[in-house]
């Protein structure tokens, strides 16, 4: 079965040194080579890992990249370009325009 075209969206919260964050980026890179458009969301403490060389490899394999503009400020981390940051109003959007939505907490 191809999964080429159908799109997947993900939430991390997790902190960046939890087995969590690791298991999402790894499903993350797992579905962007199968084929899927995959769309990450990190939020909360999750925020902190948006710059992880782990995760920003996935940037130019397709990974959809983004970050909670909230999450970021009250952290005092920069928001810069390593993910498109936004509110929460796009996690709505991937749960109602993906194919499948996976939260890792």
């Amino acid at each position: 079965m191809s999964l080429a075209g159908k799109k997947l969206g993900l939430l991390i919260s997790a902190q960046p040194d939890s087995n969590s964050f690791s298991n999402g980026v790894r499903f993350a890179a797992a579905a962007l080579g199968r084929g899927l458009d995959v769309y990450l969301y990190c939020l909360d403490d999750a925020v902190a890992g948006v710059g992880r060389p782990e995760l920003q490899a996935l940037r130019p394999r397709g990974l959809k990249l983004y970050a909670c503009a909230y999450g970021a400020h009250s952290r005092n981390l920069p928001v810069d370009d390593m993910a498109a940051y936004a509110g929460l109003t796009v996690v709505s959007d991937f749960i109602a325009s993906t194919d499948r939505f996976v939260s890792f907490n």
